[in-house]
């Protein structure tokens, strides 16, 4: 017999009208699904006398606040010859002003807890922090000087001129698709427009510019009317007024036009093709470049959709139809919807089991039955819906609102733009589908890109380009604003003192124990209308009793079949409720985690405890997975760092449970459906489990709905077994480099040490040394391998929580030849902790800059649900929440100091360099005698030592 719940009223509000009586969960399984709603975007808006765009939008309910400047100037305004340079003016922009010394806008955001960054697209320049709201004047002032007073000088130039370089290097040369995504695609998709320089621009052209370009650039477009500046969260209206008034008010706008490259796109007249080629490509890759329409255009709405069919989400067609069809490991598009005419690219990675002729033939048949037979109902609902949650999820923070607000900017030049979209996006019939597919996606105006690797290029053989129509930017006019030099320190205006600083109100949460010892907590995370819900069971790698692929496979196939849904079925439904679900396996524990809209979460947790109690392990679903996982393996272990990753956990802690790295090849295929399914009967069992439920559900309303879903799950009679040990004998120091040869674009170097458990009283104070040593952008390690010395785009050092043994783990990549030189400074910061400690402003600095963080992690719910989750895995109480910040802020200097002395070795460390050796052997080899030279084809990831 079906049981019957009765739901209290908040629980019948909460799940959006839902009926006084709970569904089951059969029933809930089925019940249909309610369309979300996106808060719209409530702004003010003012326009200042020299034509400064404000757009504030109040959210008082966290003491934070988002300032955000959007600049109408992107990486199609490049100068003639100057490709990434609008990108590589972004770099200089944060580093100096009149008031603001070198590298100090970093130090300002990250030591009051606050977060920072900016971006370079082809239409727009942004910048933008979050900081606690009492630091709201102090945010505004640091713009308004860099719109203003912005200081040039050849070193700062050179400075960031050579991060971009190693940034390019890192995002584009060194991983296995980055040429075709940065270069290729982009460069035969236009032919006049600008948007056919890569926005990343080219090591050539970098090297060309010059500081007289970045003042000619900064006065040509870093102007008041040709910005919006947007404020999102905790401030007081009339106050914040009077705030921009004084520091943006004076700044005069030149009384000369913005320049601008005018270019029209001429209509494609016939296809084309290309072949291009790269070192470095593990399987083939296909690109088909459609033309598409700019972005305000009537058609835009109708083609998201579309794009929502055919790529969103396991029940996609592409992914249906290319990758369960065997001929693709992945398969996807790039919608790119740009200001003056993008293009739709579908992208295809070739399965090694296929061709690429196959897999052009499967692609151009969905192509083909999207023009002649259209979409279904079912279909339009369910990517009408994606979209829709999308915009929602995105706009639970006040920042993702003052995102979604600029990018509506930027995209069309009107803030209401966004808003009518998605009523847009929800108004899409099939018939609009049917007719963007057959007005778009022509053939007889395609673009088809085959990327294959460099070992396949024939002799004599170059890439080809789209022929160009004429030149790509202007040749900016000479600066005509007075140079800015910077103040001393007599001269020097200090920043705007804090207000008042509001005390931010917990996260409420309640825990119960049903009576088949399923442990529950409930986190209530305001009013924000998201379901997350996470359920967490003890076992992963420790359970599996040696290495292999059991923990991996199955918590990746609990999703693949449960009950008598398949694979598909389980992705439709999630797909259809605006949601997402996911499984994964760690060292000590596998989780299982659900999100959707609130007005669609009891479906979501009905489907997650179909999932997570009935799952099928079908053989067949097993091959498939399989297949995709191997391919997935093959790609990721052609990028140096992932490499470089593998190798030190191997060698930090040997044969036990956490030197455990990837799954191999050969452990993936030696998987069965049998030892999935005694995994999970064995582990999977309500009391060795804990179900975490967040949003704004009361209380009681959760428990409900976890008593109805997992109530009468009932547990074995057996005991658990014993789980393998974690950590094992500290093999000791090594140091080894692997040899990619010449397929590799840029070298990583990882450093780790073995440090605390995450329940070690001294757990706080290794915390905050890790934060001084490599914790954001004013870690030593970053301020030292990249602002001062120029070597990486970035050097950052990490502390895990684990249950036996933490580890410190210190990462960064550079240009091949410099590799020896970084790893030499990366160690020399690691003896700093120890030979120069941080003094008591430091540490207070960088308490400041931990606590932000974490307080930024748990202000949505899904951040919330997980931060919980990870403190009853470790068996932390749940009050962790509030005594997390609390402890770090009671770590005094003299206990970092002692703390590192004591429980840090450099002498210890696990040095791995991955990259093109004969490019760094000769710098290794008298810093490091000891170091052990290996081909990357000779490690065996399958033995702990890798063979060595």
């Amino acid at each position: 017999m079906k049981r019957v719940l009765m739901l209290s009223a908040a629980m019948a509000t909460i799940l959006g009208g839902a009926p006084a009586l709970a569904q089951t969960v059969d029933a809930a399984m089925t019940a249909p699904p309610q369309t979300p709603t996106a808060p719209a975007l409530d702004y003010q808006h003012r326009t200042l006398a020299n034509g400064l765009q404000v757009y504030t939008l109040q959210d008082r309910s966290s003491p934070t606040v988002s300032v955000q400047v959007w600049y109408n100037v992107g990486a199609k305004d490049d100068p003639n010859g100057r490709s990434g340079f609008a990108h590589l003016f972004e770099h200089i922009l944060s580093r100096m002003t009149r008031n603001i010394p070198r590298g100090y806008i970093n130090t300002l955001v990250e030591d009051v807890g606050g977060s920072r960054n900016a971006s370079t697209g082809p239409d727009f320049t942004n910048y933008f922090e979050v900081v606690p709201s009492h630091f709201l004047e102090t945010m505004l002032w640091t713009h308004a000087e860099r719109m203003d007073r912005l200081v040039v000088d050849q070193s700062i130039f050179e400075a960031e001129r050579s991060i971009v370089q190693e940034e390019l290097r890192q995002r584009v040369l060194a991983v296995p698709y980055g040429r075709l995504q940065r270069f290729v695609m982009i460069e035969n998709s236009w032919v006049a427009l600008p948007y056919h320089r890569p926005s990343i621009g080219s090591i050539e052209e970098l090297n060309a510019a010059t500081v007289d370009d970045v003042l000619a650039f900064h006065d040509a477009y870093y102007r008041p009317d040709n910005a919006s500046l947007i404020v999102a969260g905790d401030f007081d209206q009339a106050q914040l007024d009077a705030w921009i008034d004084e520091h943006f008010g004076p700044i005069t706008a030149p009384d000369r036009p913005i320049p601008r490259f005018e270019a029209t796109e001429p209509e494609r007249t016939g296809p084309r093709s290309v072949t291009a080629y790269a070192p470095n490509v593990p399987l083939p890759a296909i690109v088909w470049s459609y033309p598409a329409p700019r972005v305000d255009h009537p058609d835009t709405a109708a083609l998201q959709v579309m794009d929502a069919i055919l790529t969103q989400g396991d029940n996609s067609r592409f992914y249906q139809a290319l990758v369960r069809g065997g001929v693709a490991s992945s398969a996807g598009a790039y919608n790119y919807q740009l200001e003056d005419g993008g293009f739709y690219g579908p992208q295809v990675i070739v399965s090694s089991e296929s061709d690429i002729e196959a897999a052009e033939a499967a692609l151009q048949a969905e192509i083909d039955r999207l023009r002649t037979g259209g979409v279904t109902a079912a279909e339009l609902a369910e990517a009408r819906t994606e979209i829709l949650a999308q915009a929602l999820r995105s706009r639970q923070t006040a920042m993702g609102r003052g995102f979604a607000l600029g990018q509506s900017i930027a995209d069309t030049g009107d803030p209401d733009w966004a808003d009518r979209n998605l009523a847009a996006v929800a108004a899409v019939t099939a018939d609009d589908v049917l007719r963007v597919a057959r007005t778009w996606l022509r053939d007889d105006r395609r673009v088809s890109i085959r990327y294959l690797d460099e070992s396949r290029r024939p002799e004599g053989v170059t890439d080809p380009v789209a022929p160009a129509l004429g030149r790509y930017g202007l040749d900016l006019p000479a600066n005509q604003r007075p140079l800015v030099t910077h103040a001393s320190d007599e001269e020097r205006i200090a920043p705007p003192a804090p207000i008042a600083q509001r005390t931010p109100t917990p996260p409420q949460f309640s825990e119960r124990t049903l009576s088949n010892g399923l442990r529950v907590i409930v986190a209530r995370a305001g009013d924000q209308p998201w379901f997350s819900s996470v359920l967490m069971v003890r076992g992963g790698d420790a359970a599996e009793g040696g290495p292999g692929a059991v923990n991996e496979y199955m918590a990746e196939m609990l999703t693949r079949g449960a009950g008598d849904m398949s694979a598909t079925a389980i992705a439709a439904r999630i797909e259809q409720l605006g949601g997402s679900i996911s499984a994964g396996g760690g060292a000590d524990r596998q989780t299982l985690s659900v999100s959707a809209p609130a007005v669609n979460a009891e479906q979501a947790a009905a489907l997650m405890a179909t999932v997570a109690r009935n799952p099928t392990f079908a053989g067949s679903e097993l091959e498939q997975y399989r297949s995709e996982a191997i391919d997935g393996y093959r790609v990721s272990m052609r990028q140096p760092g992932n490499i470089a990753a593998e190798v030190s956990t191997r060698l930090l802690f040997g044969g036990a449970t956490y030197g455990e790295g990837s799954a191999t090849e050969a452990q993936q295929r030696a998987v069965t459906a049998e030892q999935l399914a005694r995994f999970h009967s064995t582990w999977w069992r309500p009391d060795n489990a804990t179900l975490l439920i967040g949003g704004s559900m009361e209380p009681e309303a959760a428990f409900a709905l976890a008593q109805e879903m997992f109530g009468d799950w009932r547990a074995p009679a057996a005991a658990l077994p014993a789980m393998a040990p974690l950590t094992g004998d500290n093999p000791g120091p090594r140091v080894v480099v692997v040899d990619m040869g010449a397929a590799a674009g840029q070298a990583a170097v990882q450093i780790s040490l073995r440090s605390v458990p995450r329940d070690d009283p001294d757990y706080y104070a290794m915390a905050l040394a890790n934060a001084v040593l490599g914790g954001g952008s004013n870690g030593r390690l970053f301020q030292e391998v990249r602002a001062r010395r120029g070597l990486s785009y970035g050097s950052y050092s990490s502390l895990s929580q684990a249950s036996e043994a933490g580890r410190l783990t210190l990462t960064a990549q550079t240009r091949n030849e410099a590799a020896a030189e970084t790893t030499g400074v990366m160690l020399d910061q690691l003896d700093s902790l120890i030979d120069t400690p941080a003094d008591q402003g430091a540490i207070d600095r960088r308490t400041n800059f931990l606590n932000g963080s974490f307080g930024r992690q748990i202000e949505t719910t899904a951040g919330l649900t997980t931060a919980l989750a990870g403190f009853s895995a470790l068996g932390l109480p749940l009050d962790e929440v509030s005594n997390y910040p609390r402890a770090v802020d009671a770590v005094t200097a003299q206990d970092v100091a002692r703390i590192s002395a004591a429980r840090i070795d450099p002498s210890q460390a696990v040095i791995v360099i991955v990259g093109n050796a004969d490019q760094f052997w000769e710098a290794v080899q008298p810093n490091w005698p000891n170091a052990v030279r290996v081909p990357y084809e000779a490690l065996d990831f399958d033995r702990s030592d890798l063979g060595l």
